[in-house]
């Protein structure tokens, strides 16, 4: 977690370089973390609905982007 906790913090630092890094790193943290989640709950039986639900997007959002991995 420190590194995720590195990373916000230059994201929100004063060089808007080492920020932008900063925040593209963190925007693919986060998507390699919500494709682990939504892998997790489809194995536990949940629905599309139910994930997109959760993620607060529509379940032809959700199906559309993990439907076929």
């Amino acid at each position: 977690m420190s590194d995720a906790t590195e990373l916000a913090e230059r994201a929100g630092g004063a060089d808007p370089r080492e920020g932008l890094r900063a925040v593209a790193a963190l925007r693919r943290l986060l998507e390699q973390l919500e494709a682990v989640q939504v892998r997790s709950a489809r194995q536990q039986g949940w629905s599309w609905q139910e994930v997109a639900a959760e993620l607060g997007v529509s379940r032809q959002a959700v199906h559309k982007k993990y439907g076929r991995r």
